[in-house]
């Protein structure tokens, strides 16, 4: 199943106009200039999934209530099959899909990530926490901090995602990894 931005946007504005926090907050919290923010709820531009992750602690939801609208209920376990999970394009560069979406209070998130090749170095981001990444197939360039590391299939790497960092397909071919989200 795959969203669109303006449903996830329109989420995002009802949840946040719920919990009594203003956009002016909101774009101060995610360090973003409120304009930006604004274009985000209006669907204008799309949300950064590590945007999505901080609006979902800041409103102290699950990220798959902003994602597809639908409370967690899962307590004890969940499966995600085969190509079910929620997808959900963040960047053009980057599609993602949510594989532990409908587990109640989750202590991170759980992703397969595609990166697509690109000619121009891709955009680099940060957001609160830990990541780790495992490369399933393909190569990747990752930038983080001032570092640049080559990760091949079977490698993986673990962060302070606080620091910016992008992803970059290598060989001129995609690569996706599992990507843990703390």
């Amino acid at each position: 199943m795959a969203e669109t931005i303006e449903e996830i946007a329109s989420r995002v504005r009802e949840l946040r106009e719920l919990s009594k926090v203003t956009a002016e907050e909101m774009a101060e919290y995610l360090k973003v200039p409120l304009e930006t923010y604004c274009c985000y709820e209006e669907g204008k531009t799309d949300i950064p999934a590590s945007k999505l992750f901080e609006i979902g602690q800041r409103l102290d939801v699950d990220m798959n209530l902003l994602l597809t609208g639908e409370e967690a209920r899962m307590r004890i376990f969940t499966v995600t099959r085969k190509g079910e999970g929620v997808e959900v394009e963040r960047r053009r560069q980057y599609r993602y899909q949510n594989l532990a979406g409908k587990f109640l209070s989750k202590k991170a998130e759980f992703f397969t990530v595609t990166i697509d090749p690109m000619k121009e170095k891709p955009t680099a981001y940060s957001h609160p926490g830990q990541e780790f990444d495992y490369v399933l197939e393909g190569s990747l360039k990752f930038y983080i901090h001032d570092h640049e590391i080559i990760l091949d299939e079977g490698d993986s790497i673990l962060f302070d995602s606080s620091y910016r960092h992008a992803m970059e397909a290598k060989n001129g071919r995609p690569a996706k990894m599992l990507v843990v989200v703390i």
